[in-house]
């Protein structure tokens, strides 16, 4: 089948993007506002986009508190989202009031940074202390801006649990490191699972 994207997706249910733009790594971002709040959320649309220096990008459906506080600090934290935090990972994603932290919510323990002033996820198996090189919206082919606003960072800082090293090297297995698929389908080392996201995210 074929259709185009500016019709919608006759004959689908559901739009099929997600699924087929799928694994996707869970930028797990951590943030501190300038009135020292915590905030904590999930973002699918995320990646790593350079290695020299180690650089990645994530990216929010709406002027959210994260990015807020990404443009207010110039600082955030990415935090590997695992099967052992899945349940966390998915708390943190529900819309709690702005005087409201997620990692309490969440059961989650903000531990401090070396060069970042925003919290990191304790019980992580990594964290990758970012600062922002830029905050931008994209524009469609008739050039309007979308509410959509790209994050991109440079990792100035890494840590790493010792538990998920092998030989010197980074050990995802060990780590149980968790990617978002379509809907409600996550895939994690031994497959797919689904996990329904809290009411409101």
């Amino acid at each position: 089948m074929f259709y185009a994207t500016a019709e919608g997706h006759p004959g689908l249910p559901h739009d099929p993007f997600k699924a087929i733009v799928a694994p996707r790594p869970i930028g797990w971002i951590s943030t501190i506002d300038e009135t020292g709040m915590h905030n904590l959320a999930p973002y699918s649309f995320f990646s790593a986009i350079a290695s020299k220096p180690p650089m990645v990008l994530f990216s929010s459906e709406g002027w959210k508190d994260t990015v807020a506080a990404c443009a207010q600090t110039g600082e955030f934290v990415v935090n590997l989202a695992t099967y052992d935090l899945k349940d966390a990972m998915n708390a943190s994603s529900a819309p709690l009031a702005r005087d409201r932290s997620e990692f309490p919510h969440a059961g989650l323990t903000p531990a401090p940074c070396r060069l970042v002033r925003a919290p990191r996820v304790l019980e992580a198996a990594a964290s990758l202390e970012c600062k922002v090189l830029e905050i931008f919206s994209p524009k469609t082919l008739d050039g309007e801006p979308i509410e959509n606003h790209m994050v991109i960072g440079q990792v100035v800082g890494v840590h790493i649990a010792e538990r998920c090293l092998t030989d010197g090297r980074f050990d995802m297995v060990k780590a149980g490191t968790i990617a978002r698929c379509g809907w409600d389908e996550y895939l994690g080392m031994d497959g797919v699972f689904r996990m329904g996201r809290p009411k409101g995210a």
